[in-house]
């Protein structure tokens, strides 16, 4: 079964990242506020996400992704890769 890595945007102002085997449906619990973090929000946006073959290898995925700047993150979700690689030089 595929497992997601995805971001969302809340409010325009905080990424919040998570694992899903069902995007569709989690996305939906996130805009009814049945998450514990995105609950406060208001605005929830989906803004990347990528597929997985298992659920192991996303978590170890979104444990990278937590650790990343903001910079890192919006350099992915917009598809810059030539600024990705320098931010990754930087850090």
């Amino acid at each position: 079964m595929p497992c997601f890595l995805y971001i969302i945007l809340c409010d325009k102002k905080t990424f919040y990242i998570g694992v899903t085997n069902d995007l569709e449906d989690r996305l939906a619990q996130h805009k009814r506020k049945e998450s514990f973090f995105t609950k406060k929000f208001s605005e929830i946006e989906l803004v990347y996400y990528e597929e997985y073959s298992s659920k192991y290898v996303a978590e170890k995925r979104e444990s990278q992704l937590k650790r990343w700047s903001v910079a890192k993150k919006k350099a992915l979700i917009s598809g810059d890769k030539a600024l990705l690689r320098q931010l990754s030089k930087s850090s």
